[in-house]
């Protein structure tokens, strides 16, 4: 059964992709939500525009996205999350950037505005500041409970956010989070871009992430045109983001070690993530790999020694990478630190359509590049690595399991790998139109959705990282553990303020 057979709606917006777009009246919207609460829809994001919100939706069974829209005549919109939480801080957003209220919400409070926004200015306009106020946490009732305020800045180089921790003696009652600290209007900003200055930006949403939003953006924008990149393009930009996913698991790996006091797995997986990135500066002429994917294609094919810096970066995991499994999983003391700790029940992560290694971690098999499959993803062969104990240690063996399979990607797409085109030609003119992307960064699924002009410039562009749906999931992975895990917890999760922050 197809996400709208359920759903009544007005008229369907006209596309030439296999994703519907089709507007609601006020009972298809419901119809929408109800099939969210019942859990055979999941959740892939929900945005606004100034009169207008819209929500993505996924049939995990037969693999079928669709997007729903709902035009916001008095202002507002029948709530999402009061009938199916994962929406909530997506809906308080909403309110920020556009003003349009979510009717019967039961959380009104503020996302990303820190009460200095003058509303009269759309997309989160800092000019006028308003006075601030205190940010009201929810409470919490019970004998011997205190609070503890982290954040939010923190010590090291990280991004800020609150944390606000409601315990008792040192076991954790509730872990309330509020971010928003680093909101850049990415949005407003991509609004009137061309296509070249729009990539660059996208690009540029979560730094650990740039070859991911990169490669969402390109794809959306190909979608809404009606193009394909050439097939060399597609292979050069899956090594692209293989190599951004090893750099960054074996970062996590060696770090969520370091935070269990095992400095030793911390330094050598820093040496492994250092030999990816030069790997990447080697074959693609910059560490994190920037401004190489573009809607059509790639700007440059890879280096004339790319090839072999890859192949000898291979060698030097498959030597090392072993051994330090096996060190990892030989541990006691890093056993009793992460086993059991953190849990995030399977249940959840499927209300949530948690991605990446969270969602993997506790049983939800979801990975893009298989369920979803794009070019080159869709011609190769590899695993999709599913725990079900979802704690610590299970979020520590996905990303293991998950080296395992890139590294084996890898190898395939450079045997597979022969010279062509690195770029199809954009049209020259267009009606407007529309695309839609998701792509498999490390931390899961991106999605990406966008309008052009006749000119080809952004009307409109939404981008998702996976950590909206993973945030959320850490406040209960972290419920019954002592404070002194959140650390571990955290950086299990490792979910992304920039990419959250929009």
């Amino acid at each position: 059964m197809g996400i709208l057979d359920s759903i009544p709606h007005v008229h369907a917006v006209p596309s030439h992709r296999p994703w519907p777009r089709v507007v609601v009246a006020e009972a298809g919207w419901r119809a929408a939500v109800d099939e969210l609460a019942a859990g055979r829809l999941t959740l892939l994001g929900l945005w606004g525009e100034p009169a207008v919100v819209h929500m993505a939706l996924l049939n995990e069974a037969v693999a079928e996205i669709a997007v729903v829209t709902y035009e916001c005549a008095a202002g507002s919109f029948p709530s999402v999350a009061r009938h199916h939480s994962p929406a909530l801080r997506l809906e308080r957003t909403i309110h920020d950037l556009f003003g349009l209220t979510s009717t019967s919400a039961d959380d009104v409070r503020p996302w990303l505005d820190h009460y200095v926004w003058d509303k009269s200015f759309p997309l989160g306009s800092r000019n006028a500041p308003r006075e601030a106020v205190p940010y009201r946490f929810l409470p919490a009732e019970g004998e011997a409970l205190h609070q503890v305020a982290v954040g939010p800045v923190h010590a090291g180089i990280i991004e800020p956010g609150h944390f606000r921790f409601t315990a008792n003696g040192e076991h954790v009652v509730r872990l309330e989070q509020w971010l928003g600290y680093t909101h850049k209007g990415v949005e407003s900003l991509l609004q009137g871009a061309n296509l070249e200055a729009a990539a660059k930006l996208a690009n540029r949403t979560s730094g650990d992430s740039a070859v991911a939003y990169a490669f969402a953006f390109a794809r959306a924008a190909e979608a809404a045109l009606d193009i394909e990149a050439p097939p060399h393009a597609t292979h050069l930009r899956a090594l692209m983001a293989e190599l951004e996913r090893l750099a960054n698991h074996f970062g996590d790996i060696g770090a969520i070690c370091n935070d269990a006091s095992f400095a030793l797995m911390h330094a050598q997986t820093g040496i492994l993530r250092e030999r990816c990135l030069r790997a990447a500066d080697a074959a693609f002429g910059h560490r994190l790999m920037m401004d190489v994917i573009v809607p059509g294609g790639v700007v440059r094919d890879i280096a004339p020694d790319g090839i072999a810096a890859l192949r000898t970066l291979l060698a030097e995991i498959d030597k090392v990478f072993p051994r330090l499994i096996e060190l990892y999983d030989n541990t006691a003391s890093l056993q009793d630190r992460t086993v059991t700790t953190g849990i995030v029940k399977t249940e959840y992560a499927r209300q949530f359509g948690a991605g990446g290694y969270v969602g993997r971690a506790s049983g939800r098999n979801f990975d893009a590049r298989r369920m979803l499959a794009y070019a080159p993803y869709d011609r190769l062969s590899f695993e999709v690595p599913v725990l079900e104990a979802g704690d610590v240690n299970a979020r520590v063996w996905i990303r293991i399991r998950e080296v395992e399979q890139s590294v084996a990607l890898i190898a395939q797409i450079l045997d597979l790998m022969a010279p062509g085109e690195i770029m199809s030609a954009l049209p020259a003119g267009h009606g407007e139109c529309e695309g839609l992307a998701v792509t498999e960064a490390f931390r899961g699924d991106v999605l990406v959705w966008l309008r052009l002009d006749r000119e080809l410039r952004v009307q409109r562009c939404h981008l998702r990282d996976a950590s909206w749906f993973q945030w959320p999931l850490l406040e209960t992975a972290i419920e019954g553990n002592i404070i002194a895990d959140f650390p571990l917890c955290n950086k299990s999760f490792n979910c992304s303020y920039s990419g959250a922050d929009l």
